[in-house]
């Protein structure tokens, strides 16, 4: 596998690190956790539901295929476990407040002293030095700041709603991945690792150029109900079906609305498509509202069936994972237990992933951990005693 002999330690927690780190291990690499020695560990281990053999459906979804260090990083002990570690490890990732690392000891500078070619990945709200570093942070705030919440205003009321999505969590994530992967490349050249200073602010507003054209071309706030992408376009928006369903047609080429417009039998709408999404473009989705209000979802669907253009339907999360397409393409699978797990959207041909379904327990790789990094019985012995390990 692609990343077969790289090990990585990691520090994060909740999804943005490891979600990341998953996608590495899915790809081979040695990832082990360094979870907190409070009890509890990595914090989704708690969080949302569990299934029958007491994991939670979040931490199967982002630990699968690691290995768990339970360490205890304030005691001197456990501070020098993880550096023998770092020592031999490619990369480092830490999403804790800016400054956290530094004062136990294992932020980047101390880590490359004693491995050069270390790659430390530091995920966070605002950056490591910014004018907003200490201010804490998770994905809603992130979004309301970056200006994305303000986007996902109703098109009826005008208010924000809450996001669906941890935009900020999601795009960190890749970002995180991206920046590893590039520093691994170029590593390779030169021998030596780099530091990452990795934003959510900066990756959530990194996104945006489809809605940035008010905001860079006319010095405008963004007025999301008019443009194309939230719905001012006609061909691309949703409609309810006459049973409480909800078509999408999800692609404004002209091509498209020319397809659907003639198989509707109103041709006469096309020069509406071709205008800018907007208040113009009005009498085009007012007859898009009451033609598919007129029929039943499957009645559409079968409609739609025939015609050459963008459209889907809106269903729930669990009827897409039901979906025979989502096990075709490999993205739900199930483990010898029939516990079901997202599968991996990185598909090489000649080196395929292999996601491991094992998830560690908390703490379970501690000894076997601390026996790889040189120690022996009787330390090993003492700091699991000590609750260090």
């Amino acid at each position: 596998m692609k990343l077969s002999g790289v090990k990585v330690l990691d520090l994060s927690a909740f999804l943005p690190g490891p979600h990341m780190t998953m996608m590495m291990a899915d790809h081979g690499a040695d990832v082990i956790m360094v979870e907190p020695a409070n009890g509890v560990g990595e914090p989704t281990r708690e969080i949302g539901l569990k299934t029958e053999d007491g994991v939670s459906v979040w931490a199967r979804n982002v630990s699968r295929g690691k290995r768990s260090l339970k360490l205890n990083l304030k005691d001197e002990d456990g501070r020098a476990l993880f550096h023998r570690l770092a020592k031999e490890a490619d990369i480092v990732v830490e999403a804790f407040r800016p400054g956290v690392v530094k004062r136990l000891g294992v932020d980047y500078d101390t880590i490359a002293a004693l491995n050069p070619k270390i790659i430390y990945c530091s995920i966070s709200a605002f950056g490591q030095d910014s004018s907003l570093a200490q201010k804490p942070a998770h994905d809603l705030a992130i979004q309301g700041l970056a200006g994305l919440v303000d986007l996902n205003r109703g098109l009826e009321d005008g208010k924000p709603a809450l996001p669906n999505m941890p935009v900020a969590d999601i795009t960190a994530s890749l970002m995180a991945l991206s920046g590893i992967l590039m520093a691994l490349y170029r590593r390779e050249q030169t021998g030596v690792g780099d530091y990452l200073d990795i934003a959510m602010y900066d990756s959530a507003i990194s996104w945006t150029p489809n809605v940035t054209g008010p905001v860079f071309g006319a010095d405008a706030h963004p007025e999301p109900k008019t443009m194309r992408s939230f719905g001012g376009a006609g061909m691309n928006n949703i409609y309810e079906t006459s049973d409480g369903g909800f078509i999408i047609i999800g692609g404004s080429e002209v091509k498209f609305a020319s397809n659907l417009l003639n198989a509707l039998d109103r041709p006469d709408l096309l020069d509406l498509a071709r205008i800018e999404p907007g208040p113009e473009q009005g009498p085009l989705r007012d007859f898009f509202r009451e033609v598919f209000a007129t029929r039943t979802l499957e009645d559409w669907k079968s409609f739609l069936g025939e015609v050459d253009c963008c459209w889907s339907w809106v269903r729930s999360l669990k009827d897409a994972f039901d979906d025979p397409f989502t096990a075709e393409r490999g993205m739900v699978f199930e483990d010898e237990a029939g516990n079901r797990h997202i599968g991996p959207p990185i598909r090489f041909q000649n080196e395929p992933p292999q996601p491991n379904p094992r998830v560690p327990a908390f703490g379970e790789d501690s000894a076997s951990i601390a026996e790889e990094a040189g120690l022996e019985p009787e330390q090993i012995e003492d700091l699991v005693k000590r609750n260090v390990i």
